[in-house]
Protein backbone atom coordinates (compact mmCIF):
# COMPACT_ATOMS: atom_id res chain seq x y z
CA UNK A 1 0.00 0.00 0.00
CA UNK A 2 1.36 3.11 -1.21
CA UNK A 3 2.22 5.78 1.82
CA UNK A 4 -0.29 8.61 0.39
CA UNK A 5 -2.93 5.84 0.96
CA UNK A 6 -3.98 5.72 4.81
CA UNK A 7 -7.45 4.07 4.81
CA UNK A 8 -10.57 5.33 7.33
CA UNK A 9 -9.94 6.96 10.17
CA UNK A 10 -11.03 6.37 13.63
CA UNK A 11 -14.18 7.86 13.09
CA UNK A 12 -14.69 6.30 9.71
CA UNK A 13 -14.29 3.13 10.86
CA UNK A 14 -16.53 3.76 13.45
CA UNK A 15 -19.39 4.99 11.00
CA UNK A 16 -18.71 1.80 8.94
CA UNK A 17 -19.82 -0.09 12.14
CA UNK A 18 -22.29 2.01 12.79
CA UNK A 19 -24.11 0.89 9.49
CA UNK A 20 -24.26 -2.83 10.93
CA UNK A 21 -27.38 -1.35 13.96
CA UNK A 22 -30.75 -1.65 13.14
CA UNK A 23 -33.66 -0.36 14.17
CA UNK A 24 -34.64 -1.47 17.82
CA UNK A 25 -31.09 -2.65 18.68
CA UNK A 26 -30.06 -2.72 22.03
CA UNK A 27 -26.19 -1.73 21.50
CA UNK A 28 -23.06 -2.23 24.12
CA UNK A 29 -20.27 -0.17 23.08
CA UNK A 30 -16.30 -1.20 24.46
CA UNK A 31 -13.68 1.29 24.70
CA UNK A 32 -11.43 3.32 22.07
CA UNK A 33 -12.73 3.34 18.76
CA UNK A 34 -16.53 1.57 19.47
CA UNK A 35 -17.54 4.54 21.45
CA UNK A 36 -17.28 6.88 18.15
CA UNK A 37 -19.97 4.97 16.88
CA UNK A 38 -22.25 6.55 19.34
CA UNK A 39 -21.96 9.84 16.94
CA UNK A 40 -22.72 7.91 14.21
CA UNK A 41 -25.77 6.27 14.69
CA UNK A 42 -27.73 6.50 11.37
CA UNK A 43 -30.23 9.46 11.50
CA UNK A 44 -33.91 8.23 11.88
CA UNK A 45 -33.12 5.09 13.52
CA UNK A 46 -33.75 4.48 17.42
CA UNK A 47 -30.59 2.36 18.72
CA UNK A 48 -30.52 2.17 22.89
CA UNK A 49 -27.10 2.15 23.92
CA UNK A 50 -26.30 0.22 27.25
CA UNK A 51 -23.24 0.41 29.56
CA UNK A 52 -21.77 -1.98 32.05
CA UNK A 53 -21.18 0.63 34.98
CA UNK A 54 -25.27 0.59 34.54
CA UNK A 55 -26.84 2.94 31.96
CA UNK A 56 -29.41 2.35 29.35
CA UNK A 57 -29.84 5.04 27.16
CA UNK A 58 -26.52 7.19 26.38
CA UNK A 59 -26.31 9.77 24.37
CA UNK A 60 -23.67 11.31 22.18
CA UNK A 61 -20.26 12.73 23.52
CA UNK A 62 -20.60 16.21 25.31
CA UNK A 63 -19.72 19.40 23.71
CA UNK A 64 -15.93 20.62 25.33
CA UNK A 65 -17.80 22.37 28.29
CA UNK A 66 -20.82 20.89 28.83
CA UNK A 67 -19.38 17.93 30.27
CA UNK A 68 -20.69 16.32 33.64
CA UNK A 69 -18.35 14.56 35.99
CA UNK A 70 -21.15 12.24 37.21
CA UNK A 71 -21.99 11.05 33.94
CA UNK A 72 -19.63 8.58 32.24
CA UNK A 73 -19.66 5.07 30.31
CA UNK A 74 -17.53 1.91 31.22
CA UNK A 75 -14.80 3.31 30.04
CA UNK A 76 -14.55 6.76 32.01
CA UNK A 77 -15.68 9.17 29.35
CA UNK A 78 -17.92 11.56 29.74
CA UNK A 79 -20.96 10.89 27.92
CA UNK A 80 -24.36 12.76 27.21
CA UNK A 81 -28.14 11.52 28.91
CA UNK A 82 -31.26 11.40 26.61
CA UNK A 83 -34.90 11.95 28.16
CA UNK A 84 -35.23 8.51 28.16
CA UNK A 85 -32.08 7.08 29.82
CA UNK A 86 -32.40 4.84 32.72
CA UNK A 87 -29.81 4.17 35.56
CA UNK A 88 -29.79 0.98 37.85
CA UNK A 89 -26.41 -1.16 39.49
CA UNK A 90 -24.07 -2.89 37.30
CA UNK A 91 -25.41 -6.58 38.50
CA UNK A 92 -28.86 -5.12 36.80
CA UNK A 93 -26.45 -4.23 33.66
CA UNK A 94 -24.28 -7.35 33.49
CA UNK A 95 -27.57 -9.34 33.99
CA UNK A 96 -29.14 -7.87 30.77
CA UNK A 97 -25.53 -9.13 29.19
CA UNK A 98 -25.56 -12.63 30.39
CA UNK A 99 -28.84 -12.95 29.74
CA UNK A 100 -28.93 -12.38 26.03
CA UNK A 101 -30.65 -9.38 26.06
CA UNK A 102 -28.37 -7.12 23.75
CA UNK A 103 -28.54 -7.59 20.41
CA UNK A 104 -24.78 -5.82 19.32
CA UNK A 105 -21.66 -5.11 21.15
CA UNK A 106 -18.87 -3.31 18.92
CA UNK A 107 -15.17 -3.78 20.53
CA UNK A 108 -11.83 -2.88 20.63
CA UNK A 109 -9.32 -5.43 19.99
CA UNK A 110 -5.27 -6.40 20.10
CA UNK A 111 -5.70 -9.51 17.89
CA UNK A 112 -8.54 -11.05 15.88
CA UNK A 113 -8.00 -15.11 15.06
CA UNK A 114 -9.00 -16.18 11.44
CA UNK A 115 -11.31 -18.50 13.41
CA UNK A 116 -12.79 -15.72 15.01
CA UNK A 117 -11.22 -15.70 18.92
CA UNK A 118 -10.76 -12.31 20.30
CA UNK A 119 -7.89 -10.80 22.70
CA UNK A 120 -8.68 -7.75 23.97
CA UNK A 121 -7.97 -7.50 27.67
CA UNK A 122 -4.37 -7.72 28.56
CA UNK A 123 -0.81 -8.03 27.45
CA UNK A 124 1.52 -9.86 29.63
CA UNK A 125 3.89 -7.71 31.95
CA UNK A 126 1.84 -4.73 31.26
CA UNK A 127 -0.20 -3.09 33.89
CA UNK A 128 -4.01 -3.48 33.32
CA UNK A 129 -7.09 -1.99 35.01
CA UNK A 130 -8.62 -5.03 34.89
CA UNK A 131 -10.62 -7.41 32.21
CA UNK A 132 -14.23 -5.27 32.28
CA UNK A 133 -16.89 -6.57 31.22
CA UNK A 134 -15.44 -7.85 27.87
CA UNK A 135 -15.41 -11.91 28.66
CA UNK A 136 -19.34 -11.12 29.57
CA UNK A 137 -19.75 -9.37 25.94
CA UNK A 138 -18.27 -11.87 23.88
CA UNK A 139 -20.48 -14.92 25.65
CA UNK A 140 -24.02 -13.74 25.67
CA UNK A 141 -24.48 -10.69 23.42
CA UNK A 142 -25.92 -11.81 19.66
CA UNK A 143 -23.63 -9.94 17.56
CA UNK A 144 -19.68 -9.49 17.77
CA UNK A 145 -17.81 -6.29 15.94
CA UNK A 146 -14.58 -5.66 16.46
CA UNK A 147 -13.18 -2.64 15.26
CA UNK A 148 -9.44 -1.92 15.68
CA UNK A 149 -6.57 -0.56 13.46
CA UNK A 150 -5.25 -3.02 10.71
CA UNK A 151 -2.18 -3.02 11.81
CA UNK A 152 0.09 -2.95 15.27
CA UNK A 153 2.13 0.75 15.77
CA UNK A 154 4.99 -1.74 14.98
CA UNK A 155 3.50 -3.19 11.06
CA UNK A 156 2.61 -6.44 12.65
CA UNK A 157 -0.81 -7.89 11.72
CA UNK A 158 -3.62 -7.79 14.20
CA UNK A 159 -6.15 -9.96 11.86
CA UNK A 160 -3.75 -13.05 12.48
CA UNK A 161 -3.42 -17.11 11.87
CA UNK A 162 -4.02 -17.85 15.76
CA UNK A 163 -4.17 -15.08 18.97
CA UNK A 164 -0.88 -15.21 21.13
CA UNK A 165 -2.09 -12.90 23.61
CA UNK A 166 -4.68 -14.57 26.49
CA UNK A 167 -8.36 -14.83 25.22
CA UNK A 168 -11.59 -12.75 25.92
CA UNK A 169 -13.13 -15.23 24.19
CA UNK A 170 -13.11 -18.00 21.30
CA UNK A 171 -14.76 -18.61 18.14
CA UNK A 172 -17.31 -15.24 18.91
CA UNK A 173 -16.23 -12.77 16.39
CA UNK A 174 -18.95 -11.87 13.67
CA UNK A 175 -17.55 -8.96 11.86
CA UNK A 176 -14.03 -7.13 11.65
CA UNK A 177 -13.57 -3.50 10.59
CA UNK A 178 -10.12 -2.14 10.23
CA UNK A 179 -9.01 0.99 9.06
CA UNK A 180 -7.93 -0.97 5.44
CA UNK A 181 -11.42 -3.59 4.96
CA UNK A 182 -14.57 -5.14 6.47
CA UNK A 183 -14.23 -9.06 7.07
CA UNK A 184 -17.90 -10.81 7.98
CA UNK A 185 -18.41 -14.55 8.24
CA UNK A 186 -22.50 -15.87 8.40
CA UNK A 187 -22.00 -18.02 10.74
CA UNK A 188 -19.39 -19.80 12.86
CA UNK A 189 -18.71 -22.98 10.98
CA UNK A 190 -17.51 -20.36 7.84
CA UNK A 191 -14.09 -18.63 6.80
CA UNK A 192 -14.41 -14.66 7.07
CA UNK A 193 -14.73 -13.00 3.80
CA UNK A 194 -13.03 -9.63 2.69
CA UNK A 195 -16.21 -8.16 1.92
CA UNK A 196 -15.11 -4.13 1.59
CA UNK A 197 -12.23 -2.40 1.22
CA UNK A 198 -11.47 1.11 2.16
CA UNK A 199 -10.96 4.13 -0.73
CA UNK A 200 -7.82 4.02 -2.24
CA UNK A 201 -7.25 0.59 -0.63
CA UNK A 202 -7.43 -2.49 -2.91
CA UNK A 203 -7.46 -6.32 -1.99
CA UNK A 204 -3.69 -6.98 -2.51
CA UNK A 205 -3.09 -3.85 0.18
CA UNK A 206 -5.07 -6.26 2.41
CA UNK A 207 -3.46 -9.50 2.00
CA UNK A 208 -0.15 -7.90 2.32
CA UNK A 209 -0.85 -6.70 5.59
CA UNK A 210 -2.59 -10.17 6.94
CA UNK A 211 -1.61 -13.68 7.59
CA UNK A 212 -5.05 -14.97 8.86
CA UNK A 213 -6.91 -17.34 5.78
CA UNK A 214 -9.74 -15.59 4.73
CA UNK A 215 -11.85 -15.84 1.17
CA UNK A 216 -12.62 -13.08 -1.18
Amino acid sequence: MSEDVKGWTRDQMAARAAQELEDGFYVNLGIGIPTLVANNIPAGMTVTLQSENGMLGIGPFPYEGEEDPDLINAGKQTISELPSSVYFSSADSFAMIRGGHIDLTVLGAMEVSQDGDIANWMIPGKMIKGMGGAMDLVAGVKKIIVVMEHTSKNGDPKFIPSCSLPLTGKDVVDMIVTDLAVFQRPDHDSPFRLIECAPGVTAEDVRARTTAAYTE
